[in-house]
């Protein structure tokens, strides 16, 4: 489900008096891929509820730079909201998730391989809310720079023009 972050509050409290843990895991997931999904299901299996953030095209167009998003942040949200292990979307307008997590305060906040605790901005708010830092490793082979990188470079190869021979 897509939810605004208030009414995600919400209803994430309730289900914290019930015993549930959350888990929230954030990113641009500008094209899906088998990396991504892994991520999701193994924070799933880490608890409960899992809360995907996803950063608005703005964000993301100031984090990776021209040209990206690739899709959209509503093409994105409703892509992830359709994968099995995802329970709640929320997008963000923010850089990074701080305030997200400040408000949702998930047990559990699940990160990529790419990353180290330590060097997480958000890395402080996890921990304000009790919450611990897990990272799941990356699945070798498989990132949305690269993979938007290859497509690229075999559609230059496609767009190069064949040289031909003129007739006299």
């Amino acid at each position: 489900m897509i939810a605004n972050r208030k009414k995600l509050v919400e209803f994430l409290e309730k289900e914290r008096r019930k015993g549930k843990l959350i888990v929230f895991t954030n990113g641009c997931f500008d094209i899906l891929h088998l990396g991504h999904l892994r991520c999701l299901e193994a924070a799933k299996a880490l608890g409960d509820i899992l809360v995907v953030g996803l950063n608005s095209d703005a964000s993301v167009r100031r984090l990776k730079g021209k040209g990206r998003p690739v899709h959209g942040q509503n093409v994105r949200a409703a892509m992830l909201a359709g994968l099995r292990p995802v329970d709640h979307v929320v997008i963000f307008e923010e850089d990074t998730p701080v305030e997200t997590i400040r408000a949702i305060k998930p047990h559990v906040h699940v990160k990529g391989g790419d990353y180290k605790p330590e060097d997480l901005p958000e890395k402080e708010a996890v921990e304000e809310g009790g919450g611990k830092i897990v990272i799941i490793p990356l699945v070798e082979g498989y990132s949305t720079t690269a993979l938007i990188e290859k497509v690229r470079r075999e559609s230059c190869k496609k767009k190069a023009p064949k040289s031909r021979k003129r007739r006299k």
